[in-house]
């Protein structure tokens, strides 16, 4: 496997900036999964009850952008990743644009490897927490299409699928990143 050559965007610095993490543990069984968010459900926002990394916008009074995903993550699901984390790198810049804006904004995703305990104190923008085992995120019968409605009509989208849950849009991006990068190696390997 090639080694992990993340993307960082031109003039990234001058953008709006969010970033996310992707958790991965090892569960029982040795087992490594990977730690999704369901977004809380909340009328006017277009990614309601979505799938999703815990993550946000960067704060003035963040350090850096892989400091504003573990402050997220903390605020999201009360995993503290300064504590229980353990960094393994980040995956390519992504550039999107702000909620309800057309503004461009770069979000940046960091792995960590999860060592704590299962704990989790969820805020009102987060609905639960799921963990999914990599080897089903890998297996290509978990691959599949979702109809998403834009205002150019209804686009099919790739997704992944794990009970009832539906895994699309940039997470599913930063999953396939995930997934094609040599950090899959050290997540699957106790």
């Amino acid at each position: 496997m090639a080694a992990l050559r993340p993307q960082k965007l031109p003039f990234r610095r001058r953008m709006a900036r969010a970033s996310v993490a992707l958790i991965y543990r090892h569960g029982e069984g040795g087992e490594a999964e990977l730690l999704f968010i369901q977004r809380a459900r909340r009328a006017g926002d277009p990614w309601s009850g979505d799938m999703a990394f815990p993550g946000g916008r960067m704060q003035a009074d963040d350090a850096s952008a892989s400091e504003a995903a573990r402050r997220e993550t903390l605020e999201e699901t009360g995993l503290d990743l300064v504590r229980h984390g353990l960094f393994r790198g980040r995956l390519s810049d992504l550039l999107t644009r702000r909620h309800s804006q057309w503004r461009p904004m770069v979000v940046t995703p960091y792995v960590f490897e999860w060592r704590g305990p299962d704990e989790a104190a969820l805020n009102h923008e987060v609905e639960r927490i799921v963990w999914i085992p990599l080897s089903h995120l890998a297996a290509e019968g978990s691959q599949s299409v979702r109809l998403w409605r834009s205002p150019f009509g209804a686009l099919r989208m790739p997704c992944c699928r794990y009970e009832g849950y539906c895994i699309w849009g940039l997470s599913y991006s930063m999953l396939r990143d995930f997934l094609g990068s040599d950090l899959l190696a050290s997540a699957a390997i106790r």
